[in-house]
């Protein structure tokens, strides 16, 4: 009796306070997630990001100043001219949901290169490869847009987040389960193909809607969107990588997406016109 008063005193909790003990930790652990929520603009999906556009903003900045150290950059001419309009346009039709970034683009010289990106911050780069294959000026903004639509949506930041809270759980795991760390690596796999992948393609889908709006905003055609990514889909070859595998949606699953959007962002392109 002696011994069972002792357990439950506190030194050593018995059932009852274990459990209030996992009460306390779920009760702490759910205010923790419940503030690090945020929405995501125009879509309003709920996402957990840890990190504050504050410290955003100087994390993206110094990335950007090293992947440009690396890089010859065009400062002048019609292409250079081209991408800072469209930047500045889609900056101004961003403004509503612009959680204070600074924004900045620039052009890089890498002709066999088509991509672009924009980091957490809105530090922006163009690759001069994917001009020729935009082919005008409504569809590099299509890309644009996109590349905004990941900074808004903070995607790169709530990345960052399912990476640290799944390395603390994996942790914790295998330190406090006997045998866990045998199961490591198949639930790394598991992990990865069932939890990452998935939210990459959503959030370049989603990165697909939030770039539609803003070009519908800036007053770019979103229909070059499907043939814009129609000539993307046809450089790659077609990867033969199933959609569920892949952190990219398949160009068929983006250019169904963007159709079944354009109803959506059409008025907005259209009431931008009549501005």
């Amino acid at each position: 009796m002696k011994q069972n008063q002792q357990r439950g005193s506190g030194v050593y909790p018995g059932r009852v306070g274990a459990r209030r003990l996992a009460r306390s930790l779920g009760a702490a652990a759910l205010a923790v997630l419940l503030a690090a929520c945020v929405t995501t603009p125009i879509t309003g999906r709920r996402s957990l990001n840890f990190y504050a556009v504050e410290e955003e903003v100087p994390l993206g900045a110094e990335a950007y100043e090293q992947l440009l150290s690396e890089e010859t950059l065009i400062t002048s001419g019609p292409e250079f001219d081209m991408v800072q309009r469209i930047s500045a346009r889609l900056v101004e039709a961003a403004a509503p949901e612009d959680p204070g970034y600074a924004w900045e683009t620039r052009l890089i010289r890498s002709p066999t290169t088509a991509n672009a990106f924009c980091l957490p911050g809105g530090k922006m780069a163009v690759y001069s490869g994917l001009i020729p294959i935009a082919q005008n000026e409504a569809a590099l903004a299509a890309v644009m847009g996109h590349e905004i639509g990941h900074a808004l949506a903070r995607h790169g930041t709530e990345r960052l987040t399912q990476s640290q809270a799944l390395g603390v759980v994996t942790e914790v795991v295998n330190t406090t389960v006997e045998g866990a760390s045998d199961y490591t690596a198949l639930g790394g796999a598991l992990i990865e193909y069932g939890v990452f992948l998935p939210w990459g393609r959503r959030q370049e889908l989603e990165a697909d809607r939030l770039g539609l709006v803003l070009m519908a905003r800036a007053g770019y055609d979103p229909r070059e969107a499907v043939g814009l990514w129609e000539r993307m889909s046809a450089l790659s070859g077609g990867s033969s990588t199933p959609s569920w595998l892949s952190t990219h949606p398949s160009g068929e699953d983006r250019i169904e997406q963007i159709q079944a959007l354009l109803p959506e962002v059409l008025p907005i392109y259209e009431a931008s016109r009549g501005r």
